[in-house]
């Protein structure tokens, strides 16, 4: 892929595009890359071990990343940043987490990776407690920011958004080849979880209209109609069960990776495999999940895909 920068039209026209491929359950992305469905390659991989090696071992399970970069290209990775909080806390992306994909983008030719999000505190004091500062410098391509001004984001039409019509999203996302998706796995108060697909809204400028003007889950399937990762890892190394999103809650230790092309299969994976409010439960019992299958953007019908599981 070339660095020529997308513009608006060729994003909404690439984002409108995306289809999931009927027979192996692989996402197409806006930004096709290498990530052809292959019949070798799981839809979802679940891999155990430390944060960082399981990383690896989920994304070379899928493929490898060079499955999903180009030569050239210039990657965005979305974690979760947007609480001051430690690691332990379970209420953002584990760094290792995000040092091991920036590793493996800049191994497989990534121009430059840029880890951005809109923090719901103070941008310095989360990416410095959350551990994302030391990834920021450690690599001479990767940048690690909280973008929260609106003369950073751009507005974008959503053409097949139910409730949300459109919304401003940062310029760097829209210039973006690549998005990945580095969810970390917790709870959330108004949809039950948050995880790649609610994580995208820290993406927009304005949240607020999510909560108050709209159906907050049918505006986040909306917004995953444009917002399409090449490939989503969710990082369950630990758990937030409870007092998510911000905490403090419990915490449990699950020390597992889910890798996914197909964000709303990462995340019902995800759902299905934790432990949520004290209870269990199945992906068709999150609304946003839910819908999102329904529609077409993903899917959440774990049982009949082809799972992966692996050790580091």
């Amino acid at each position: 892929m070339s660095n020529k920068k997308i513009t608006r039209r060729d994003f909404i026209k690439k984002s409108a595009s995306c289809a999931i491929g009927a027979a192996g359950g692989i996402m197409a992305s806006r930004f096709d890359g290498n990530a052809e469905a292959k019949d070798n390659i799981p839809d979802i991989v679940i891999a155990d071990g430390a944060p960082g090696p399981a990383t690896r071992k989920a994304v070379e399970s899928m493929g490898g990343m060079s499955r999903y970069i180009k030569q050239g290209s210039k990657v965005v990775i979305k974690p979760n940043m947007s609480f001051p909080n430690p690691p332990s806390w379970g209420t953002t992306t584990h760094p290792d987490v995000i040092k091991e994909i920036v590793s493996m983008c800049l191994e497989s030719g990534a121009s430059n990776v840029k880890v951005l999000d809109n923090p719901l505190r103070n941008k310095d004091l989360c990416i410095s407690r959350s551990g994302m500062k030391k990834i920021d410098g450690l690599f001479p391509k990767c940048t690690v920011k909280g973008v929260e001004n609106r003369r950073f984001f751009r507005e974008v039409s959503v053409p097949k958004g139910a409730v949300l019509k459109k919304t401003m999203i940062m310029n760097e996302v829209l210039d973006a080849d690549v998005l990945i998706a580095a969810p970390v796995a917790k709870s959330h108060s108004a949809t039950g979880v948050s995880l790649s697909m609610k994580g995208m809204m820290g993406l927009i400028y304005d949240r607020s209209e999510f909560h108050l003007d709209m159906d907050l889950n049918t505006a986040v399937v909306d917004l995953c109609t444009i917002l399409k990762p090449v490939i989503t890892i969710v990082d369950a190394s630990r758990i937030l069960t409870t007092g998510g999103p911000g905490g403090p809650g419990k915490v449990i230790t699950m020390n597992k990776i889910i890798a996914s092309a197909d964000m709303v299969a990462a995340d019902s994976m995800a759902v299905e495999i934790g432990t949520w409010h004290g209870k269990k439960f199945r992906a068709n019992q999150v609304k946003h999940i839910k819908i999102a299958h329904e529609r077409g953007v993903g899917r959440m019908d774990i049982d009949n895909l082809n799972v992966k599981k692996v050790t580091a």
